[in-house]
């Protein structure tokens, strides 16, 4: 199981895959060279040949998730945390839950935001950092980002030329990034991936954020976040994320999910929301909005783990929360069966509830992004949201039947999603970005 790129997933012709879901679906393709993890040179940028290809049950209960400790837009200090800490009688500890795990990430990049962006929310770019080479070899890097992102995502990248041209390639930059991080564990050389392999690509991260990429691909993310407001622990919790799949198949409560789909999804909202911009005439707080892009994350990756049930448990994983599987009278060995019964229609309309809400909170933050970043974060969300609709359309046979939104309804949620992306914040006051 991947990850779902999410604030700013695509959703080309294909379908979005299950894991990374990221920006977009590819399959059988090869972005990284497996063997170049082991590698510590990262004293050089290497141009690539151009003509090789880039493979690259409670409803109030689950809302404190969806919410990460905070409702819709509102003004943090309006709501209290609801559960942030768990008792560990055994261990005579307390643990912190997954929420205010998530919830304390949230605040820390909102804050880095805030005093970085300038008083009218704009990013105050800085010049290209000093690479091995040249300026036109990072052009050509990001230049081979954006071919990639055209490939392989192409309604997202088509939505992407709406942006200033610096936010478009930041955006291809960290697509290309998290779509080899992805590779790792989920491409065709991921037997061939251990921990220590990913222990060495989260080194190349370090050494990247440094500006000391290994590669051109990298040198463009290097350039990135040397100019925007992007912190380096987004990209090194979906590493983490990596490091569960390939050591965990099974979840035993919603807790435990819903870390697993920051780390792989909610990461990539985070990560994207110094590039896609806050505007000007916002009044939701910074806060509220890192929160949006984090439940459209989340809501992403569980459309994700909903539509596959069936192709999971031909791999041995069960991506659903093993104590509601039993309070449906359900089991592994159900889902191994894939037999579609009222146990399971009765389960999987819960479930489809529950990301649907993740949905619902994360519209509520997408008016407040820069015009220009609007159109492609709403038509994801809209692509993603009617996969749960083609779930129920299949009598929530998950296990047999792949459920998809068809090439119709899709160019017919373009136009849609352009007219909500014209929609401006509901209130304007003054075009300072509000604390």
């Amino acid at each position: 199981m991947s990850v779902t790129l999410v604030w700013v997933a695509s959703f080309p012709g294909l379908e979005v895959s299950r894991s990374t879901g990221l920006f977009d679906s590819i399959q059988h393709v090869k972005l990284l060279d497996s063997s170049k993890v082991m590698s510590r040179d990262y004293g050089s940028i290497r141009p690539k040949d151009r003509e090789k290809r880039w493979r690259f049950y409670s409803l109030s209960a689950d809302m404190k998730y969806a919410c990460v400790g905070r409702s819709g837009l509102e003004r943090a200090s309006n709501f209290h945390l609801v559960t942030n800490v768990l008792a560990n009688p055994a261990a005579g500890e307390v643990a912190v839950s997954s929420e205010q795990k998530v919830y304390d990430v949230v605040l820390k990049q909102a804050s880095m935001v805030k005093r970085k962006f300038g008083s009218k929310g704009e990013i105050d770019a800085r010049r290209d950092i000093a690479l091995p080479g040249n300026l036109r070899l990072l052009s050509e890097a990001y230049d081979r980002c954006g071919e990639v992102c055209a490939e392989y995502a192409k309604t997202f990248y088509l939505g992407t030329l709406l942006m200033t041209p610096e936010r478009q390639r930041a955006i291809w930059a960290i697509y290309v990034w998290c779509r080899r991080t992805d590779e790792l564990v989920d491409g065709p050389n991921a037997s061939q991936i251990t921990p220590t392999a990913l222990d060495r690509w989260e080194s190349r991260l370090e050494e990247l954020f440094q500006g000391r990429p290994f590669d051109m691909l990298d040198a463009a993310l290097a350039d990135t976040v040397a100019k925007f407001p992007v912190d380096i622990q987004p990209f090194q919790d979906m590493i983490e994320g990596m490091r569960m799949d390939l050591k965990k198949s099974r979840y035993k409560n919603f807790d435990e999910l819903y870390l697993y789909c920051y780390y792989v999804a909610g990461t990539v909202g985070i990560m994207s929301v110094p590039i896609m911009g806050i505007s000007p005439y916002s009044q939701a707080t910074t806060e509220s909005v890192y929160n949006a892009a984090l439940a459209l994350g989340i809501a992403n990756q569980l459309t994700n783990i909903l539509r596959d049930v069936g192709e999971d448990a031909s791999r041995g994983r069960v991506y659903l929360p093993q104590d509601e599987l039993a309070q449906a009278g359900l089991s592994d060995e159900d889902i191994f069966a894939g037999k579609v019964t009222d146990k399971w229609r009765n389960f999987m309309k819960h479930q489809i509830k529950r990301a649907r809400m993740f949905f619902d909170e994360a519209e509520k933050g997408v008016t407040e992004l820069n015009e220009a970043s609007r159109w492609p974060v709403w038509a994801s969300l809209l692509l993603y949201r009617q996969i749960l609709d083609e779930i129920e359309a299949n009598d929530y046979n998950n296990f047999t039947r792949r459920a998809y939104v068809g090439k119709t309804k899709k160019f017919l949620s373009l136009p849609v999603a352009f007219a909500r992306s014209m929609v401006p914040p509901s209130k304007v006051l003054s075009p300072v970005m509000k604390s």
